[in-house]
Order: structure tokens, then C-alpha cells, then sequence
């Protein structure tokens, strides 16, 4: 550029009067500087990129890092002050009132909020410093794991058990919104709904509450507490899905376009009270309705808990702002419900029913009953009426609705009174429990068979030859896929009969016809003091099953709910 030559966006100077414009000369003074600037720094790097003998920049040193436009550094948050872990459905309530705690303009948030069931964070390596779970009892469970947490003020809200299902379904077992476990398994043992789901016991309230409700609605119907499992197994035993997400199953309501299809897609399924509520009033094509079983009313409740040693004012600010008013509008009750039942004190007396309802096997088994017809079923028990007998009758009716529709099940009677009398005889064919028996279902034949058991006076025990026997037949009906069980219930030992043998020789026998591609195992019920429970057990162990004894003739019923439940977890 020659001297004479001015950038195109400057104008010629003017060798006029400047003390008549002096801020017209500043603003062209400090153009000037800026072109001036401009040329240095556009030469330097020019004379750089020459002397570099390449296009590209030679790297130059720098002071500090430009930031880019694109991807500005972020630095990351700190740990939050608070960690809360809240049941799924009140999560919400809580992540919105922590939400208004952060200070204005503060980027991260001092308190984090995780939405998770209760048997999840107990199990949890690292604890958090404030738990909302929807029940207290979750609180006692917590610490017998050494899990130290104590209750802040009072509990934040409840939320009833409640039965739900499409309307169709409701009306077979609820009316005018309230029904009845009982009521339902009854339903379920007529096929009139045909689908039922519950969530795992040990990790959500709803499942574990519901157990409780069931097994205390049927201990309402009978003195005999083994009968009572019984039939709260049967409701058990008839489970779709026993591990289902209630969550999940109302989220499939909400694609369901009618309540046929919903009907037999989520069925009846526990909930609390708090979700039906939501999802009503989302306004949803397929309607859902509640119902609350009155003879086993059972109520989350959502107690706010912190960790012992957290200690921060943080907490207390969480606990003050979680309103009343906001719980309502999310579908909570703010005052507990009347007739609801106490629950036990004792973590161990909630789980027990719920391991063994989440440890439940439910596959397609194939099954033979072996039943004592020898004489001294006929003993009485006490000075009452009561004989071995009548209660045999009383539990085994109760026993024959345990089985699924996958069952395949028959029933044999032993015992021998002469000498050309067989060991054993056949009451129930075995075949599949839906299939029909001279006209009626086999499970309604089953039933009506051990309703109408007699035992033969005078007979003998050929307990050995039987086993052997019903091995052997159910070693011929194996299936892949399909477990083998020969269930036996005795209350004597071997004997009395011309097929009497030693227990080595029977062992023997036992033992030489296993085949391990077609096991059979062996679950057998001591019944009664005079039960040989060594031998019993002895057979079952060779088999891998399992003896169970009950010396105490009335405790038959609990007996073979532990045979039952012993089949489904081995």
C-alpha cells in the first residue's frame, strides 16, 4: 500500500480546521490505530506462515486455552449434599419439592432424589441419607440388615391395597368397590378369571403386603392354621406372573384399545390405592377398577426416614416442605384408613410367607400321590371324634387346588389286607389335572376321591413295594421339562403284608433302577408318632426330595403345605 493509498472504509483525511470537529478527529484517530493493528497482526502471521515453508500455522505457544464456542468446559457437580431414595409413586412428589430447594441460579442441585422399591435400596451397598419407602415394616427389615434409620415426625402418607382390573374382570370378583382375598380364590379355582398377577414380595410393599393380606384373609376361614396355608398357596400356585411390575402393567392399560384385551393382558393385579387414582385420571380409553379386599385390608405407608449419623439442615428443610396438599393432588391419603390390619412387629414373621411365595416354582409337574389305606389310618386322635382319617380328608381337599393347570397328576391308595390283595390301587388315572375323568375334571375327581377316603380295617403297609412301584411308573411318564415327583404320605412303616422287606434291600432296589436322565424324586409326609421318619427320610434323600414329619397329627395340613411348598423350590 502506498502512502497515499487509505483503506476503502476510511475516507481521505481532511487537512481542514480540526478544532472545529475535535471528536470527528478522535473517531478517525482511532480508526486509524485499529487498521494500523490490524496490518501488523495480519503481516506477523503472513511472515510466520513464510517462514514456517508451509500453509498451516507453526504451533505457537499460548498463556492459556480459548474455551470453544461449540463445547465450553463444564465443570462438573460436586456430590450432593443429600441423597434420598423414595418408593417409586411418592418419588415424584419428593423430586419436585427438592427441585424447589435449590438456591436460584445454582447450576447443581444440593439434593438428589432416586426413585426405587424398598427391597431394592435394603439390599443397596451404599445406604442414602433420607428413605421415604412405602412401608415401615421396610424400616424393620432394614435393621436386622444393621441398616440404622430413624423416623423424622410424622408418617408423610398412605395408600390402601387394592385389587384392580378392567371392569368385566372386577365383576366376577368385586362389587360395589370392595372384595375379598378368599372371594378371589375362589374365582380363580372356578376358572372365572383366568389371569392374575402380583409383584415379588421381596423387593416391592404391594407384594409383600398382599401376602400378608392373603394368608391372614384365610386364616379367618379355619382353626386349622396348616389348612389356611393351604389355600393360601392355592391362590399361589395359580399365579401368572409372579414377579410382575405393576407399573408396568398400567402402562400396558393405557395401549390397551379394549377391556377384552386388558382383561386377558394384565388381569388382576394389587396396586396401591395412590396409582389407580393417576391413572383415572388420566382420563384412559380402558377404565380400571379398584377394589378393596375387606378380610385382609392391607396400607402402604410412607414414613420419612434418615440414616443415623446424617446431619445436615438440609433434611429438615425437605421434611417441612412436603406438603400435605401436594400428596392429596398426587393420589395419596393424608390420614390412615380405618379397618386396616396391624402388621407384626417381627420383619421375620412378613418375610417368611413372602420367601416362600417368591421362591415358588411354577412349572409343569408331573405328579403321583401315594396315600396310606393301611388300618391304622382309622386311629383316633385325642378323645374327640377326630380320627387320622377325617383329617386326611379335611387337608387333602384343601390340597387338591394347589395344582396348576400344567399339573399332571394321578392317585394311588396302599395298603393290603389279604393275601392276594395287591400293594396298591389306583383312584385317580394319571393324566393332566384339566383333562376329564369319567366326565369331570380330574382335579373335581381328585377332590371328590380324597373327600370320600376310607381306609380298609386290617390292612397292612406295604410302604416299600409302593415307593418302588410309583417310581417306577412315574420313571416311564418323564418328560423334558416336566419335573417327576411321587408325593407319599404315611403313618406307619413297612410292614404287615406279603410284600414286607428289609429297608437295605429296598434301598437296593431303589438305588439300582435310578436313572439320571429320567429322575424321579421322592417327597414324603410322616404322619403321626408312629411314622418311621428315619426310613422316610432315607428314601427321600436317595431320590434328592426331602422328608417332612408331622408327629403331631393335627399339624398334617401345615405338613403338606411344606411338602407342596418343598416340591416348588428344590
Amino acid at each position: 500500500m502506498s502512502d497515499n493509498e487509505w483503506p476503502r472504509q476510511l475516507p481521505p483525511p481532511d487537512h481542514g480546521d480540526w478544532s472545529e470537529a475535535p471528536h470527528s478527529r478522535g473517531r478517525l484517530l482511532l480508526a486509524a490505530v485499529l487498521v494500523i493493528t490490524v496490518l501488523l497482526v495480519a503481516g506477523g502471521v503472513a511472515w510466520r506462515l513464510m517462514s514456517n515453508g508451509t500453509s498451516t500455522p507453526a504451533a505457537q505457544p499460548s498463556a492459556a486455552p480459548v474455551p470453544s464456542v461449540s463445547s465450553p468446559t463444564v465443570t462438573p457437580c460436586p456430590d450432593p449434599e443429600l441423597v434420598v431414595a423414595a418408593a417409586p409413586e411418592i418419588a415424584p412428589v419428593i423430586e419436585k419439592v427438592a427441585a424447589d430447594l435449590k438456591p436460584a441460579g445454582q447450576r447443581c442441585a444440593p439434593i438428589v432424589v432416586r426413585a426405587e422399591e424398598p427391597g431394592v435400596t435394603v439390599d443397596a451397598k451404599e445406604q442414602p441419607d433420607v428413605w421415604v419407602p412405602s412401608s415401615s415394616v421396610w424400616l424393620r427389615i432394614a435393621a436386622d440388615r444393621k441398616h440404622s434409620f430413624q423416623t423424622s415426625g410424622a408418617t408423610l402418607a398412605w395408600s390402601p391395597i387394592v385389587l384392580a382390573a378392567p371392569p368385566a374382570l372386577a365383576d366376577q370378583y368385586a362389587k360395589d368397590g370392595k372384595t375379598a382375598w378368599t372371594t378371589l380364590i375362589k374365582a380363580v379355582t372356578e376358572e372365572r378369571v383366568p389371569v392374575v398377577n402380583m409383584p415379588d414380595p421381596l423387593i416391592t410393599t404391594t407384594g409383600l403386603l398382599s401376602v400378608h393380606g392373603v394368608h391372614a384373609a384365610t386364616a379367618l376361614t379355619t382353626k386349622d392354621p396348616g389348612i389356611a396355608q393351604l389355600r393360601a398357596l392355592t391362590l399361589r400356585s395359580r399365579l401368572t406372573k409372579a414377579n410382575a411390575d405393576p407399573t408396568a402393567l398400567i402402562t400396558q392399560m393405557t395401549r390397551e384399545e379394549d377391556a377384552g384385551s386388558a382383561a386377558f393382558g394384565v388381569g388382576v393385579f394389587p396396586v396401591v390405592e395412590q396409582q389407580v387414582v393417576a391413572y383415572q385420571k388420566a382420563g384412559h380409553k380402558v377404565s380400571l377398577t379398584p377394589a378393596v379386599p375387606v378380610d385382609g385390608q392391607v396400607e402402604a405407608d410412607y414414613p420419612f426416614a434418615v440414616r443415623k449419623g446424617v446431619k445436615t439442615g438440609l433434611v429438615e428443610q425437605l421434611r417441612t416442605a412436603i406438603s400435605r396438599p401436594e400428596l392429596a393432588e398426587a393420589g395419596f391419603r393424608t390420614e390412615p384408613t380405618a379397618g386396616t390390619a396391624r402388621l407384626p412387629e417381627s420383619a421375620a414373621a412378613m418375610l417368611t410367607p413372602a420367601k416362600q411365595w417368591a421362591g415358588f416354582q411354577t412349572v409343569a409337574f408331573q405328579v403321583l400321590l401315594l396315600i396310606d389305606n393301611s388300618g391304622s389310618m382309622n386311629e383316633k386322635i385325642g378323645a374327640g371324634p377326630e380320627t387320622k382319617a377325617s383329617l386326611l380328608r379335611q387337608s387333602g381337599v384343601s390340597a387338591a387346588e394347589l395344582f396348576n393347570e400344567e399339573t399332571t397328576i394321578g392317585m394311588w391308595y396302599f395298603g393290603a389286607a389279604g393275601a392276594a390283595d395287591p400293594a396298591h390301587t389306583e383312584v385317580v388315572p394319571f393324566g393332566p389335572i384339566t383333562a376329564a375323568v369319567d366326565g369331570k375334571p380330574r382335579r373335581q375327581a381328585l377332590g371328590e376321591a380324597i373327600g370320600s377316603y376310607r381306609p380298609r380295617t386290617g390292612a397292612g403297609t406295604p410302604l416299600y413295594q409302593s415307593v418302588l412301584d410309583g417310581v417306577e411308573a412315574m420313571r416311564a411318564q418323564a418328560q423334558p421339562g416336566r419335573p417327576s415327583v411321587v408325593v407319599v404320605l404315611t403313618d406307619g412303616d413297612d410292614g404287615g403284608t406279603r410284600f414286607a422287606m428289609s429297608q437295605q434291600e429296598f434301598l437296593k432296589r431303589l438305588n439300582a433302577g435310578r436313572d439320571p436322565a429320567r429322575p424321579v424324586q421322592i417327597f414324603a409326609v410322616g404322619y403321626g408318632p408312629g411314622a418311621d421318619l428315619k426310613s422316610l427320610g432315607e428314601m427321600a434323600k436317595a431320590t434328592g426330595g426331602q422328608a417332612i414329619g408331622a408327629r403331631n397329627p393335627a399339624d398334617l395340613a401345615s405338613a403338606m403345605a411344606k411338602a407342596f411348598l418343598a416340591t416348588r423350590s428344590s
